[in-house]
């Protein structure tokens, strides 16, 4: 048998339908974020990135990497193992400890990723509950997706952000049953916020638990970076919150916070957590630095949303399609996988400027766009380039101008 042909077959589909994805060698340079080295085939060449996810820069901060250098130098890199061969290191304590603090919960659980912490996190939560009925946002994440679909448990969704659609499958359920309502905070492709008070409102009355992946907004949004449910007041309504340390916080990770027999309860039975190797301290340290910081500063989270405003300002002005939101996020329309990614790569190789295409099955089919993401380091002449190189862009594409608002999509 070709067992070749299984796998070539794969990928000529993604070439076919335009969603095959090349990945650019990039070498950040620490104290010069957004500016980086791109290795590209002809050799190396600085470029400015525009879509990472390190919205804070806290990745380059001086205490956060000062942290990870300490520790690696004292402890050594690796954690030794998984938790419960290896024990827990202190630096893996200290975080859960600071964690637990910053959403105002009992405890917290910290995971290799954000991924895993909802893939595994919602399945175990789920599972432990019999015959629980998770209630599920149309544009959750992969990630929660995923660990819906482990649990196992039956699974209805509401129409994005539809607090009427969440009310009518809740009343329609046993009052008995279990309920999960699981969303996200921030929807990171749109910009667009959950209407948290009113799923907590919907919850309380139906009797439902919630858990609000907050991946996007921890860091940057709340007066200690808490995220939307800090700043929209309903942090203590929500029963557990899902966050990364690999966005704002700069570093690597995942972790969810709620009660604490929640928390031992996941602890003690979800395999994504007992099987798997723990962070190394160093990462952990650096991890609890950027937390700590962004309890107590304010700067990066005002000049961060000084500096997404000035570009969708910018942008608009210049006629191009931004998708309007009341988030950092900066999704400007393109409408076309392969004229997307043509963009892209003209952006790259002509006017240095890094953004990946965001293509299916990212987004749906005909919404594909160029996702943004300012950071309190991109002063206004290198917004200002990046609107001349998109207008110069859209130009040679021929791509439509104009705003473009979600409701639209």
């Amino acid at each position: 048998m070709d067992y070749s042909r299984f796998f070539t077959d794969a990928i000529d589909r993604l070439h076919d339908e335009r969603r095959y994805r090349v990945f650019a060698d990039l070498e950040r340079l620490a104290g010069r974020f957004p500016h980086a080295i791109w290795h590209s085939p002809q050799g190396a060449k600085p470029v400015v990135m525009w879509c990472s996810n390190d919205y804070l820069g806290m990745g380059q901060h001086p205490k956060v990497v000062g942290a990870m250098v300490e520790t690696a130098t004292r402890v050594g890199t690796g954690a030794g193992g998984t938790r419960n061969i290896a024990g827990t290191t202190h630096a893996l304590t200290r975080l859960e400890t600071e964690l637990a603090d910053l959403h105002g919960k009992e405890a917290a659980l910290v995971f290799t990723s954000g991924y895993v912490s909802n893939q595994t996190g919602i399945s175990t939560i789920a599972k432990l509950m019999p015959d629980c009925l998770i209630l599920s946002d149309a544009l959750n994440h992969n990630s929660m997706i995923e660990g819906i679909r482990e649990a196992r448990c039956e699974r209805q969704v509401f129409r994005h952000n539809d607090v009427g659609h969440l009310d009518e499958l809740l009343r329609a359920a046993d009052p008995a049953r279990p309920k999960l309502i699981a969303c996200e905070s921030l929807y990171s492709m749109d910009g667009d916020v959950a209407p948290l008070g009113r799923i907590c409102d919907l919850a309380e009355k139906y009797g439902a638990m919630t858990y609000v992946d907050e991946v996007h907004a921890v860091g940057m949004y709340g007066s200690r970076g808490g995220g939307i449910a800090e700043r929209d007041g309903v942090m203590h309504r929500i029963d557990i919150l899902e966050g990364t340390l690999a966005k704002a916080f700069g570093c690597l990770g995942g972790y969810i916070a709620g009660k604490s027999y929640v928390i031992d309860a996941v602890r003690s039975y979800a395999p994504g957590f007992i099987f798997t190797t723990a962070l190394p301290p160093a990462v952990c340290a650096a991890a609890t630095a950027a937390i700590q910081h962004l309890k107590t500063s304010q700067w990066e989270r005002e000049r961060h949303q000084d500096r997404a405003a000035r570009v969708k300002a910018i942008l608009s002005a210049a006629g191009l399609p931004v998708m309007s939101n009341s988030t950092h996020i900066v999704p400007v329309f393109v409408g076309d996988a392969e004229l997307c990614k043509q963009a892209s790569d003209l952006l790259l190789e002509e006017h240095s400027i890094y953004i990946q295409p965001i293509n299916y099955p990212t987004v749906a089919k005909g919404t594909e766009r160029l996702r943004i993401t300012p950071s309190p380091y991109h002063e206004d002449a290198l917004i200002d380039r990046l609107a001349e190189a998109l207008v110069q862009v859209w130009s040679r594409l021929n791509l439509p101008l104009g705003a473009r608002s979600l409701a639209a999509e």
